[in-house]
């Protein structure tokens, strides 16, 4: 995992999935738990809201801020996917695609 000043990069391939609840339906990845453990070590005492750790994620050519969440259930971390990436890079629930990511260290430590 290549270091760049102020920020970590990562690039994991998997499955969209959906999750659906009262209030609504939403669609994620979860980070697989190699990445999601090197996460934790290096971010999880710094973590913000809900545990969560800013992100710069791409997924072909689209690039969007956001944050990756701890989930509970699979003790992994999860990013959620718009509907306008969804959208604009053509996704499917359960097939894998590339991301790449770049934890937001000076989010992180409030330099931003």
């Amino acid at each position: 995992m290549p270091r760049e000043k102020g920020m970590n990069r990562y690039s994991i391939t998997a499955p969209l999935w959906q999750y659906s609840a009262m209030k609504g339906t939403w669609f994620f990845v979860t980070i697989p738990k190699k990445e999601s453990a090197a996460l934790k070590k290096g971010f999880g005492q710094k973590r913000k809201g809900w545990g969560s750790i800013p992100v710069l994620a791409t997924i072909h050519a689209t690039t969007w801020s956001t944050s990756i969440f701890p989930d509970a259930k699979s003790g992994c971390y999860i990013l959620p996917v718009k509907a306008k990436i969804r959208k604009q890079e053509a996704l499917l629930l359960n097939v894998p695609i590339r991301i790449a990511m770049t934890v937001n260290v000076r989010a992180i430590v409030g330099i931003e």
